[in-house]
């Protein structure tokens, strides 16, 4: 429970700290969060300047041109704690040596009219924790979802609050840094979907267990890491380009998952006769988990690893499929592609889809947009040795006839080019082979795997060359 009965409260304790004291630039529809210090009473013990570079021009000859045209991006707001943040530290911290300095800036675009766009915006704050400090900053990329630009306002209003609250009282966990930031808040209000630190103040935090933390916490439902495993707004990754995403549990990474990744995008490229393709390998959080808890050194194990093969990695809370070809959808992508394994699509036809009210028809529907191919693996049964494809798989009978229609229309494929060879290497069994260190687990993965697990000793690897050194 929250030490503050409202925002005003909370606004009002960062007021009465003599040692807080900085500047608020508030650009587009993020006009609140100032006003709520002003209301508070006492401000002039924390607001040194207050400004709202509203107009484009005004905007510009303060912080400089964005050379992609676009003000709500993070360079923008980046741009801006910096430029405010130097300015407060030349003019007076020579003057006050025992205050704690703060820029605080954001760049948001509300609602329209028409209610035809995203609303979505960038907040940031630069700041000292302790007198003398290095700064640190805290930045994050929020969506909207409120139906009005005065509520849009309010939610903006009290993150702001939250976040110069966090970053002096409440950063000394992840956990704590993230729940502090959605306090007074919902997430059928505001969804916080990205989250970047840096900063002797959160020298003690990893950004991708940061991000990890707000699936975890039900603020969002995705969460990105690029080629080299640092955290990326989705948005700027996938609008408007082609998408293939490949479900797998990647504990580790095999060579059936590589094979699968590499064999998915030839077939897609060939498919829809374009090159430009954003792969992602996608692991629900269901996935992540080992007796019901999540175990931050495997979650990092798998990023690093995918990360070492060069594959982007899309973390999610979606484990229904209808669920991520929306979630997916509003990129506006120009194909889709799901490469999954037969076992993952027969699921498809088997799950309780209660929730919604077209039950199983509202969710292929769903599922199967205009642009999007499922392509199926093959699975190899451990018992029998039969190969399932496509071709015999098999579903409950009262949705035999769904299945035939959607094959009809072409919008699931067997993959083809699968090297049938290694279907025999899951997961799970290489799992136990490098925890027990059963020799020739190494042969089942990629070089490259087997090397940073032998040298990190990730997944629980005994490691005795290590021990004995």
């Amino acid at each position: 429970m929250s030490e503050f009965q409202n925002i005003k409260h909370k606004a009002l304790k960062l007021n009465l700290d003599d040692s807080i004291y900085g500047t608020f630039a508030e650009i587009g529809a993020g006009q609140e969060v100032a006003a709520n210090f002003f209301k508070a009473g006492a401000a002039s013990g924390t607001i040194a300047k207050s400004i709202s570079a509203y107009d484009m021009t005004f905007s510009d000859s303060i912080y400089g041109k964005e050379p992609s045209g676009r003000y709500v991006c993070q360079s923008r707001v980046e741009k801006m704690i910096n430029y405010e943040y130097d300015l407060i530290q030349e003019r007076l911290g020579p003057k006050h040596p025992d205050r704690r300095f703060f820029a605080y800036a954001n760049t948001v675009v509300a609602r329209n009219y028409h209610g035809t766009n995203s609303p979505n915006g960038w907040l940031g704050v630069r700041f000292q924790k302790n007198p003398g400090d290095d700064p640190s900053d805290l930045i994050l990329h929020i969506r909207m979802h409120d139906h009005t630009t005065i509520q849009q306002a309010r939610a903006i209003g009290v993150l702001g609050v939250n976040m110069l609250h966090a970053c002096y009282y409440r950063c000394d966990s992840i956990s704590n840094l993230v729940h502090e930031l959605m306090e007074h808040l919902s997430t059928e209000s505001i969804e916080i979907d990205m989250v970047e630190t840096r900063g002797p103040a959160f020298s003690h935090i990893d950004n991708r267990l940061l991000n990890l933390e707000l699936i975890v916490q039900s603020i969002t439902d995705a969460v990105m890491f690029d080629e080299k495993g640092q955290v990326r707004l989705a948005k700027d990754e996938l609008y408007k380009k082609n998408i293939m995403l490949t479900r797998g549990s990647f504990r580790p990474p095999t060579k059936v998952n590589v094979n699968i990744l590499e064999t998915g995008l030839s077939n897609f490229k060939k498919d829809i006769h374009e090159e430009e393709v954003v792969s992602l390998a996608e692991i629900t959080i269901n996935h992540l988990k080992e007796d019901g808890a999540i175990t931050s050194d495997d979650f990092l194990a798998r990023v690093d690893l995918l990360a070492s093969i060069g594959q982007k990695v899309l973390v999610t809370n979606m484990p229904q499929f209808y669920r991520l070809t929306n979630y997916l959808s509003t990129f506006k992508p120009k194909q889709i592609a799901l490469v999954l394994g037969v076992y993952n699509f027969m699921q498809v036809f088997d799950e309780n889809y209660t929730s919604l009210d077209g039950g199983i028809l509202e969710a292929l529907g769903c599922l199967f947009k205009p642009n999007v191919t499922i392509y199926l693996c093959p699975y190899k049964e451990e018992e029998k040795g039969v190969l399932i494809s496509l071709n015999n798989v098999e579903v409950n009978k009262k949705n035999e006839h769904l299945l035939d229609h959607i094959k009809d229309n072409g919008q699931v494929k067997n993959l083809e080019g699968v090297n049938e060879k290694i279907l025999h290497i899951y997961s799970r069994k290489v799992l136990d082979m490098i925890r027990s260190s059963e020799e020739g687990w190494e042969e089942l993965v990629p070089t490259v795997i087997a090397d940073t697990i032998n040298a990190k000793c990730l997944f629980g690897h005994p490691c005795d060359h290590k021990q004995g050194s």
